[in-house]
């Protein structure tokens, strides 16, 4: 152990504590801005520095480690001037409208600047100013960046994509998209996770709150709203809603309040998804098709992003089930607006999504009869919806919770636990095991593949189903997707069937969902699914009695002609841009030398 003082506290920790952790223990709390533990601990911003007795210069306490005997002073005058005018001059870089930052109560450097008093700033304002398409549904304010490197890290240590990279040196540097190219030329596969470690504004979704406001006022329009299973974990977040408190009925009643005709869970056509693909996975691998490489799950589209530009050979590998969201898009534009004597230009088919790529995936065309469009028109992020609700004053307190509309109210626990990294894969067997056996496992009798924990990356399992071995594979979050296929590709590993999800966590840690900076959240929220599939009456996508009433009245069986026109896609009718060549440091080459 080592001993040491800190602000008059005696301490005792462990060799090789950084300074700022060692505070942390003794209830001491070193401010920051850049660091993330065990990604971003490059003391970039320098807020954190400390007065060490015995040591000229202030030292930064996130990358440094503590020494037997050490008198440390977190708050010493020489700090606090310091750190003021470290601060101060970050903000001379920074974009400081905070009243239209979507950002404005929840940004790391406004609480900073308001904790230091801040109330002039003293060094004149210089504002870099990039070009941006803001078409793209990820958004990038060069005014707003602090240059404290995140994005950088997260995307490469994380995410394994290296979108991002720092340009320039000294004042001039500035990050920016990778090897010279816009974000759209970039094989960015929009999880998101840049925005949600951000520690400012500098990284947003693009915003379509006033679009669905548009589509509510439209007397010409029917509105109907979809809900992804991850938003009801995450929603109620910044109140004093618990977590049996702040459910999706509540959802529904503040969206029936800003204007939604039809208001439905995802969870539904999550049940829609689980009986397509685990029939399309029967007949696939009865044909043999999984001898060399597995079948993957298809239903996030960040993953199926990173797969066509990553591993483009390995596309055809992938079920042809369209996602949850697309699925309820598609139902909703026939067989909905069929039954309710509907045009399927008149429906405007919305999805509250916990996901950044969703606002991507929307883009994909619809063609039944004569209509052409989308399944999806509009999707809006968990933080957009919460802003919804804030620009009507609803209080969320006050909501007592309504039930869906009919047609589509039903719902089992295996669609609900489709937002938690494991949930698709376990979902699907329990309905795979009922297909192949012709009774029922017990409901948790797959719970082997859910994470055991917040650092749970890749989780292997083997099953016997009817005198076969299943070889099972999971992985969260992309840098363990990248593991997991290259253990395949290297004929390390072998299996059967994939599911991995962009996002550490799976949907529940999406892009979209509110930010609080420096925690990670992901497990905690998958939990909530899991404790409402507990809880459910129905657990067995293929028991739901809804989902029957659709395939009896419209689809006649999972994997029929109709089925595979409306629920079902073809993964090459859309390129993504290739993934760019590295030297041999992992640096993207720009173009004109690759």
């Amino acid at each position: 152990m080592v001993n040491l003082i800190i602000d008059d506290v005696n301490v005792s920790v462990d060799e090789g504590t950084s300074i700022m952790d060692a505070a942390k223990i003794v209830g001491i709390n070193i401010p920051k801005l850049c660091f993330l533990k065990d990604i971003n601990e490059i003391a970039a911003c320098r807020v954190c520095v400390v007065e060490v007795e015995g040591i000229d210069r202030l030292v930064t306490s996130c990358n440094n480690s503590v020494e037997e005997g050490m008198i440390i002073h977190t708050d010493s005058q020489r700090v606090r001037l310091d750190r003021y005018r470290t601060v101060q001059m970050i903000l001379s870089q920074h974009d400081c409208k905070c009243a239209t930052c979507v950002r404005s109560g929840n940004c790391s450097l406004q609480a900073l600047s308001n904790d230091l008093n801040i109330r002039d700033i003293l060094y004149g304002e210089v504002l870099e100013r990039q070009e941006w398409d803001r078409t793209f549904p990820l958004v990038r304010n060069s005014t707003k960046c602090i240059k404290c490197m995140r994005c950088i890290q997260v995307c490469d240590k994380i995410q394994s994509l290296n979108v991002w990279e720092l340009e320039g040196t000294g004042a001039r540097s500035t990050v920016n998209v990778s090897g010279s190219r816009t974000i759209k030329e970039a094989d960015c596969s929009l999880c998101g996770q840049c925005i949600t470690h951000c520690p400012v504004g500098a990284l947003v979704e693009r915003d379509d709150t006033e679009r669905l406001w548009r589509a509510f006022a439209d007397p010409n329009k029917v509105v109907v709203v979809q809900v992804a299973p991850a938003v009801r974990t995450a929603w109620a977040e910044d109140s004093n809603l618990g977590r049996e408190a702040g459910t999706v009925n509540k959802i529904f009643e503040g969206l029936k309040k800003m204007g939604a005709d039809y208001v439905f869970d995802t969870s539904f056509s999550a049940d829609l998804t689980i009986m397509e693909e685990a029939y399309e996975f029967i007949d696939r691998f009865s044909n043999g098709d999984f001898k060399e490489r597995p079948m993957f799950t298809s239903c996030c589209p960040g993953w199926v992003r990173f797969i066509k530009s990553q591993y483009p050979h390995l596309v055809k590998q992938l079920s042809t089930a369209k996602s949850p969201m697309q699925m309820f898009g598609s139902v909703m534009k026939s067989y909905f607006a069929q039954s309710i004597g509907k045009n399927p230009e008149d429906i405007v088919s919305v999805a509250i999504m916990p996901c950044l790529a969703k606002k991507g995936e929307s883009n994909m065309e619809l063609f039944h009869g004569e209509y052409a469009g989308h399944d999806t028109d509009l999707v809006i992020t968990t933080r957009e919806f919460v802003r919804m609700l804030r620009a009507l004053h609803i209080n969320i307190e006050n909501l007592v919770g309504i039930e869906p509309d009919k047609l589509f109210h039903d719902y089992s626990g295996a669609g609900v636990i489709f937002g938690a990294t494991g949930g698709v894969m376990e979902a699907a067997l329990r309905t795979a095991y009922h297909a192949i056996m012709g009774v029922n496992c017990p409901a948790d009798a797959f719970d082997v593949v859910r994470a055991s924990s917040q650092e749970t990356g890749i989780v292997e399992a083997n099953f016997e189903l009817n005198g076969t071995n299943l070889r099972i594979g999971v992985a969260n979050g992309l840098g363990n997707a990248r593991k997991l296929i290259d253990s395949v590709e290297n004929g390390e590993k072998h299996y059967d069937f994939v599911e991995i999800m962009a996002c550490p966590g799976g949907c529940v840690g999406g892009g979209g969902q509110p930010i609080h900076d420096g925690s990670e959240l992901a497990f905690e929220r998958g939990k909530n699914l899991y404790f409402i599939d507990e809880s459910s009456t129905i657990r067995y996508s293929h028991e739901n009695p809804d989902i029957k009433a659709i395939y009896e009245n419209y689809f006649t069986e999972p994997n029929s002609h109709k089925a595979h026109s409306l629920l079902h896609t073809d993964h090459n009718l859309w390129e993504m841009p290739s993934a760019p060549k590295k030297n041999r440091n992992g640096y993207v080459l720009p173009a004109k030398i690759r």
